[in-house]
């Protein structure tokens, strides 16, 4: 099944290839996405993220009731897997 998971934009990174990113909170576990498709997220607003790709923008109270939904449901166990390492860290040197 595709899933398209709620978080909350919580920063905008700056890309030297001008794709932009950022880094979404999923209920305490932050992961970094692409915002291509959702020029128009700001940091503060949530939005649903889908194999890595911000898809559209959802107000808070439906993001909230989704992602409650998608724990209650057990669908949230790709989230629990290793992040990459934050931007600009050794370990992400020539990746």
């Amino acid at each position: 099944m595709c899933l398209g998971v709620p978080g909350r934009l919580v920063e905008v990174i700056d890309n030297p290839l001008g794709v932009a990113t950022g880094r979404v909170e999923f209920g305490g576990i932050v992961k970094e996405v692409c915002l291509a498709f959702t020029p128009e997220a700001q940091v503060g607003e949530y939005v649903v993220v889908h194999v890595g790709f911000a898809i559209s923008t959802i107000d808070e109270v439906e993001a909230r009731r989704v992602f409650e939904e998608l724990r209650a449901t057990g669908e949230l166990r790709e989230l629990e897997a290793p992040d990459l390492p934050p931007p600009g860290s050794p370990a992400r040197a020539g990746n």
